[in-house]
């Protein structure tokens, strides 16, 4: 342990606790297989052209960085990607960001698409068409993750859990308010926290022990003993009336005859993370996805991209600085309570309250209030943008109006039930994004040069 310790210190982590959790461990053999196959239909249209685990976040990350970043930080050893939908862009950013050569030090990370031919019919099923790779590593342990939620987690924190618990399952859970809890599952514990029931997305489910008011939602993530995983995923295999899935199918069929345990995410601890660890989001539709995003911009919110002690690895640090700066009459960009990407420019524009992605380029006179621009997006003068999210590759043209007339907004773009309004992946057919780029440029470049010749003259 002491030696895998040292090189996983080469990818410039600090602090390590999960080496110290997992010492008393060390014999374990760990594999986790992360769930990345799903349509995303209901955060249509981000995920119309790509994976949903590879929908941007936050302007520097995608989802799918929070649980790698989470299972690598936790010294993981070897994590497998089970892809399927739309895969193109998720598999070129782990390419990029995730898969080091195999003489690299550190976890193996190893994308698996769906085999040709066949589609994953739930993510049991997933598991199950993937389960030789279970056999072949032989682990003591499975973790079956998600990939789309975004919370830090040291999950070795809860392989210790389920260890001291004599669990063959375990199912990570955060208590939440009952009213809230219509669209996700939860499960039912007895005062020891071992799961008595589920229940999938009803109106009012059972509270837990000692809160009335709150109920245990299933995170979605799960610690199976291996033999446990393998005996189940035949079973359900051989169900016709199955669905295929863990926590229709698999998780409630079992819990009367298998010692499940729920995991309290809220126990988990991560190093400068003042309080309680209780910062969880499913972004599985347009508005989840929207207020994630504008939590960024909210000092009080327990979030934050930037963790010296548990990073989030695939955030791109190259590219020059973002800038503010004045246009060409001299008027200055403003940008107030907002998150500016690598590599971006407000000149003589004003955003407020948005996260603003990678190579942005705001002009002057242009506003951009609460608003999501993922990334590669121009907008121009005097544009007007609120409650929105524009995806890659789009330019706005000069006094165009986003986020004020939902019939006109609907007319053109996505409005999702929320009100936000959402421009797709190159919704704009306009001037091309590149010909908007070489047009203000040449602008700069004018303006450099007039404001050179003011400076020198006497």
């Amino acid at each position: 342990m002491q030696q895998q310790a040292i090189r996983y210190a080469d990818y410039e982590m600090e602090v390590l606790p999960a080496f110290e959790a997992l010492t008393a461990h060390d014999h374990l053999n760990v594999l986790a297989m992360v769930l990345a196959g799903g349509r995303g239909e209901r955060l249509y249209p981000l995920t119309g052209h790509r994976a949903k685990p590879a929908v941007p976040f936050g302007g520097s990350c995608r989802l799918i960085d929070f649980v790698l970043s989470n299972l690598f930080n936790s010294a993981i050893p070897e994590i497998h990607i089970l892809t399927q939908y739309h895969d193109r862009s998720l598999l070129r950013h782990l390419q990029q960001k995730w898969i080091r050569p195999y003489f690299s030090d550190g976890p193996l990370i190893v994308p698996t698409p769906a085999h040709h031919g066949t589609y994953y019919l739930g993510t049991a099923d997933a598991a199950y068409k993937n389960r030789v790779l279970i056999n072949c590593a032989k682990p003591d342990l499975v973790l079956i993750f998600g990939s789309d939620h975004i919370y830090r987690m040291d999950v070795s924190q809860m392989i210790k859990y389920h260890l001291e618990q004599g669990a063959e399952v375990t199912v990570s859970t955060i208590p939440m308010p009952i009213s809230r809890c219509a669209q996700f599952g939860t499960v039912v514990v007895d005062d020891e926290w071992r799961i008595r029931h589920f229940e999938e997305k009803i109106p009012f489910p059972t509270p837990m022990p000692d809160r009335p008011d709150q109920a245990l939602v299933s995170m979605g993530n799960y610690i199976f003993d291996t033999d446990v995983l393998l005996e189940e995923l035949e079973q359900d295999a051989r169900d016709g009336d199955s669905s295929h899935d863990f926590g229709r199918d698999i998780l409630p069929r079992i819990y009367a005859r298998r010692r499940m345990y729920a995991y309290d995410f809220r126990a988990n601890r991560i190093s400068d993370v003042e309080g309680p660890n209780d910062y969880w989001r499913d972004v599985g539709t347009v508005e989840s996805y929207y207020l994630a995003n504008m939590d960024l911009n909210n000092p009080r919110c327990r979030l934050t991209l930037e963790n010296p002690a548990w990073p989030l690895r695939s955030i791109n640090r190259h590219g020059r600085p973002a800038q503010v700066t004045g246009d060409a009459s001299g008027k200055a960009g403003c940008v107030e309570n907002s998150v500016l990407g690598n590599s971006s420019v407000v000149s003589g524009g004003y955003v407020r309250d948005s996260v603003i992605g990678q190579n942005v380029y705001i002009a002057s006179g242009a506003v951009v209030e609460e608003s999501v621009l993922i990334g590669d997006v121009f907008v121009e003068e005097k544009a007007r943008i609120r409650r929105a999210i524009i995806d890659h590759g789009n330019v706005i043209r000069a006094g165009e109006k986003i986020g004020y007339d939902v019939d006109n907004d609907a007319a053109r773009y996505h409005v999702d039930r929320c009100g936000v309004v959402v421009v797709p992946h190159n919704g704009y057919r306009g001037p091309s994004l590149q010909a908007a780029k070489s047009r203000n440029l040449v602008r700069e470049r004018n303006s450099d040069h007039k404001n050179t010749e003011r400076r020198m003259q006497p």
